[in-house]
């Protein structure tokens, strides 16, 4: 059975840091791409960051450039997201994603990725 698993999330003051995890189990990450995407309260699922299969390629909506950055562990089938210098704009639930056949060009189009997590809430106030 395919499954993806979010955790790390949780509450967290403006300007703190967190990182997010997304484990694989039944499949193999390694042929993969990974996207990070969230959703906050009344908005549409957004793109937050993806990596390619081989981890040499990443892409970051302008929101987050330069203060989140996406990496994966192939060996532990896992994907990574730090996230520093958050805001409260960062509120949302993060996801997970995976694809075979999507290049990471997709990372702005949640909506054509085939594997998904449940999903993990970040919430950034003070």
């Amino acid at each position: 059975q395919l499954q993806i698993v979010e955790s790390g999330g949780g509450l967290v003051q403006p300007g703190g840091s967190l990182r997010l995890s997304c484990a694989a189990s039944g499949f193999t990450l390694d042929y993969y791409a990974v996207g990070w995407f969230r959703q906050a309260p009344g908005k549409e699922r957004e793109g937050v960051s993806c990596i390619s299969a081989s981890g040499r390629s990443t892409v970051y909506a302008d929101s987050v450039k330069g203060r989140f950055t996406i990496s994966r562990d192939n060996a532990k089938n896992t994907v990574y997201l730090q996230m520093n210098s958050l805001k409260p704009e960062d509120t949302a639930v993060y996801y997970c994603a995976a694809d075979m056949y999507l290049s990471i060009s997709y990372c702005s189009q949640p909506k054509q990725w085939d594997y998904w997590g449940q999903g993990t809430q970040v919430t950034v106030s003070s």
